[in-house]
Order: C-alpha cells, then structure tokens, then sequence
C-alpha cells in the first residue's frame, strides 16, 4: 500500500493493484475517503465516516500536493494512459 504523505492526522495512500483515473484514498481515526486527481480538480468520489471539516482538509493537503500524488502514482504504476492532461 503505497503511502503519498501523512498529515492533520490522516493518511494519503493508493493500494497496489488500482485501476484509473488516479486516485488517492484518505484515512483518519473516524472513517476513510477517495478523491479522484483531476487535471483541474479534486473529486470527492466516496467518504465512509470523515467529517466534513476532515474532508476540506484533505482536499486542501491534496490540492496543494496534487503533483506530489501524480508522480507517486506513476512512479509505482508508470505512465498513464491520461498523463496527456497533466
């Protein structure tokens, strides 16, 4: 399970065997989230149990780290098929 960062007590992961587009999963003590990586925005696909102020900071860490998790991402799968539109 590939990890992007930690930080305000979350994990930024993606598992080994992911599929496109990319995408980052979330984790804290109250629940977890996924967030697709868009080449103009930060989606929030699925959230079991973050609150709401939680899933703000994870759009902001990863928004601010956007290039960070496209590069993890492709260092561990290679280029992807989108990569065109970053």
């Amino acid at each position: 399970m590939p990890e992007i960062l930690r930080m305000f007590g979350m994990r930024f992961y993606f598992y080994s065997r992911e599929h496109e587009p990319i995408h980052v999963h979330v984790k804290n003590a109250d629940g977890r989230a996924k967030f697709y990586i868009l080449p103009d925005s930060i989606v929030l696909v699925k959230n079991e149990g973050l609150k709401q102020k939680d899933i703000k900071a994870a759009e902001m860490v990863l928004e601010e780290n956007k290039e960070l998790a496209i590069e993890k991402w492709t260092e561990y799968f290679g280029r992807s098929s989108k990569d065109e539109d970053f």
